[in-house]
């Protein structure tokens, strides 16, 4: 068993059966629609439920038909605002489908000027990969971070948290991470935050 096998066991108790349109990228079409802005949070618990999120499974059957998971994290990462339990599940989600379609994740992250989340969240799920031991994984979004760099934005931003205060914003900026200051970001997510990542290490 690999480690990142070990690892999403014990995020979610149990591993779900490979079955065809589940847990391949590249078996998943791509939506021909841009992600929208403005999906409600429900629509999103679906959407990762069906692809196997644990903290969402019961909204597994809700959904037969599962949406491609790069899909599903741009339209994340692209709300102005969006739960801290949906934030919480976009890391597993680039664990969980490794061979997700990098190329065209960061062109159309690119293309929405969502780079900088994305790559915080990917910075996110390689840590988790590295204490899994799982090098494979680490390598494939290691490299993923690479892309994503060459197009870090300048500008602050938050993640996906457009409503922030501004006594809370000034927080943020003293106590986020280096990681999250790299990416500009204002946030406190780390990955021992993440209630059914941080359970794998």
């Amino acid at each position: 068993m690999s480690a990142i096998t070990q690892t999403l066991r014990r995020m979610g108790g149990t591993i779900p059966q490979r079955q065809e349109g589940i847990q391949s990228d590249s078996i998943l079409p791509h939506s021909s629609l841009p992600p929208q802005p403005h999906v409600g949070p429900e629509t999103l618990v679906r959407d990762l439920g069906s692809l196997g999120y644990p903290g969402f499974s019961y909204a597994r059957s809700q959904r037969p038909k599962p949406k491609n998971p790069g899909d599903v994290l741009l339209t994340a990462l692209a709300q102005p605002d969006l739960e801290a339990r949906l934030v919480e599940a976009l890391p597993w989600l680039l664990l969980k489908y490794v061979d997700m379609d990098h190329p065209w994740l960061v062109q159309e992250a690119k293309a929405r000027n969502l780079q900088n989340r994305l790559g915080f969240v990917v910075s996110l799920a390689r840590s988790l990969a590295e204490r899994g031991n799982d090098q494979n994984t680490v390598q494939a979004l290691r490299d993923l971070e690479q892309e994503l760099e060459h197009s870090r934005l300048a500008r602050e931003d938050t993640l996906c948290k457009s409503s922030v205060s501004e006594p809370e914003r000034r927080w943020l900026e003293q106590h986020r991470t280096e990681v999250a200051r790299h990416w500009k970001l204002l946030t406190d997510w780390k990955p021992e935050t993440l209630r059914y990542a941080a359970a794998a290490v």
